[in-house]
């Protein structure tokens, strides 16, 4: 088990994941609504309030796993797969801004803070006696990937409700 010095990987996660998702939530809207406007597809379409319920929701998985990793350590699979899966993610926004040959939402913090920041976590956790393993990233990935899906449906469909509500 971790000791409580130890809770500054999964703070120091969380701080940068906060920082990151407030960039998506501020951006997303206006990716989404181009890519509808693009494909003429509405169900692209999703407003700031939706964003910032998505980031949300986001949080509180993020949240979890980080408390976690401070009460459990090592011992946590959802934070080890947590933090694996956070710095898998960071690969994701610069390839999507490459194949976009642009800005993608997250892009800007991504390598400058979400990295850093599971990078931290991942040694925090080596330090400890639990070394992120390669197969973790392909597991992180598995979970997080919907995860965050889910989190954008429910955003969806909370933020439809509150319109016609």
């Amino acid at each position: 088990m971790m000791r409580s010095s130890s809770a500054r990987g999964p703070l120091l996660l969380f701080l940068a994941w906060a920082v990151h998702d407030i960039e998506e939530a501020l951006t997303f809207p206006q990716v989404c609504y181009r890519l509808a406007e693009r494909t003429g597809r509405e169900w692209w379409r999703m407003d700031a309030r939706q964003s910032w319920c998505a980031v949300g929701f986001m949080g509180g998985l993020i949240g979890v796993a980080c408390l976690r990793g401070t009460r459990r350590g090592g011992q946590s699979r959802l934070y080890r797969l947590t933090v694996a899966g956070l710095e898998a993610h960071v690969g994701t926004h610069v390839a999507a801004s490459v194949l976009q040959r642009g800005y993608t939402p997250g892009v800007v913090t991504a390598l400058p803070v979400m990295w850093p920041g599971a990078r931290l976590a991942a040694r925090d956790l080596t330090r400890h006696g639990w070394p992120l393993e390669p197969a973790d990233y392909a597991r992180g990935a598995a979970v997080l990937l919907p995860s965050a899906a889910a989190c954008h449906g429910l955003a969806r469909a909370v933020g439809r409700t509150k319109a016609h509500g």
